[in-house]
């Protein structure tokens, strides 16, 4: 059986590897880039600086078999990622935590505050800022409003295009309030960064040699007989749109080269209420790159459109969720073609989920002929 598997990122790339090695199989791996591991792609710069072209990456899961599958293929450092924030002239991590309190309030305010969160919220208890904002007390009302307008309301203003009302409350769980004194963005278990990057992970994914792939080839274009399909791309776009145009967010991002070790003393540092950008990225920091110079990326949100950017995230809410159950339907009536991945799913995926996605349906199909 001749597979075509259409987008060789982590979700392309691990059904390919599953089906190449598992089945036996052969599996012919296309994607319209000019280079393998989707919007996880990354390259070592001439400052011998690791970049990360289209924004931070940074892997982390509590799934034991996604951990397993993908240390397989490449071995990490032990990077916990922590992001910082400027608010009010003052850097203080994200999400906001207790320590976050001593950061930007003073020391009597911070801890009568403390006290009242520790009496109303368990510890370690994350809180979506929406829900956060039911507060009768008066202290802690202030603190919900101030935590609202200094890092929820304009940086999702500026990444979504919309108040964070409007945005599903998915996305606002993301950056909770953490009744917590763990100042790391991600709690899970495993974390980290391929210590020779993303690209080559896939890289690693994709040697087989019941694996072929050829980059610069968009689907319509690819005329080869195949006998399953899994398609990773725009599931609207597989349907030529029938329906209308599912919306996504997109991101730009400006490099700058530096003549300076390090620019900001972090890997990322979010700015809520200041400059058109949402963060700056500093790359070097992922894997300790030693170099006299430095790479900042400032990242720019807008709107996805068609031809002139790329499409990073699905925007949840239930008109869109209507139009792609339109998709959906029409694709569960076709045989031998699957669809999975962000934008074949229409679902935002953290890599693990994506890789977790691809092996579940990987074990769904396998039996089939």
């Amino acid at each position: 059986m001749i597979n075509l598997v259409v987008g060789a990122g982590f979700s392309g790339a691990t059904i390919a590897r599953k089906i190449a090695e598992e089945q036996n199989e052969k599996v012919v791996v296309i994607d319209a880039k000019n280079h393998i591991a989707g919007n996880a792609y990354d390259y070592r710069d001439k400052n011998g600086i690791m970049i990360h072209k289209y924004g931070s990456h940074i892997f982390h899961t509590n799934l034991e078999n996604v951990w397993q599958f993908i240390s397989c293929f490449t071995s990490f450092n032990t990077y916990m990622h922590k992001v910082i924030a400027v608010i009010d002239g003052i850097e203080t991590t994200i999400p906001f935590n207790l320590r976050t309190l001593y950061d930007v309030f003073p020391e009597t305010m911070a801890r009568r505050m403390e006290e009242k969160l520790l009496a109303k919220f368990e510890y370690n208890k994350k809180v979506p800022i929406l829900e956060f904002q039911k507060q009768d007390d008066a202290d802690l009302k202030f603190l919900a409003e101030y935590v609202y307008e200094k890092i929820f309301l304009h940086y999702t203003t500026k990444q979504w295009g919309v108040k964070p009302e409007e945005v599903d409350g998915a996305v606002t769980a993301r950056v909770p309030v953490y009744i917590s004194c763990d100042e790391r963005y991600f709690q899970d278990k495993y974390q980290g960064i391929p210590l020779e990057g993303y690209t080559k992970t896939v890289e690693n994914m994709l040697n087989h040699p019941n694996i072929e792939v050829r980059l610069n080839i968009k689907f319509a274009d690819y005329k080869e007989p195949y006998e399953r399909l899994f398609y990773t791309g725009p599931i609207d776009e597989f349907f030529d749109y029938q329906f209308g145009e599912l919306p996504y967010r997109s991101v730009n991002f400006k490099l700058e080269e530096l003549n300076m070790p390090y620019y900001q003393c972090n890997s990322v540092v979010n700015y809520p209420c200041n400059y058109d950008f949402t963060r700056i990225h500093e790359y070097k920091y992922y894997l300790d790159d030693i170099s006299d110079k430095t790479v900042i990326a400032k990242e720019y949100s807008s709107e996805f459109e068609r031809g002139k950017n790329e499409r990073y995230y699905p925007i949840p809410n239930d008109k869109n969720a209507e139009l792609y159950a339109k998709y959906k339907a029409k694709a569960d009536e076709l045989k031998n073609v699957y669809f999975l991945g962000r934008l074949g799913d229409y679902k935002y995926y953290d890599m693990d989920k994506a890789i977790a996605r691809a092996l579940e349906l990987f074990e769904n199909i396998k039996g089939e002929k």
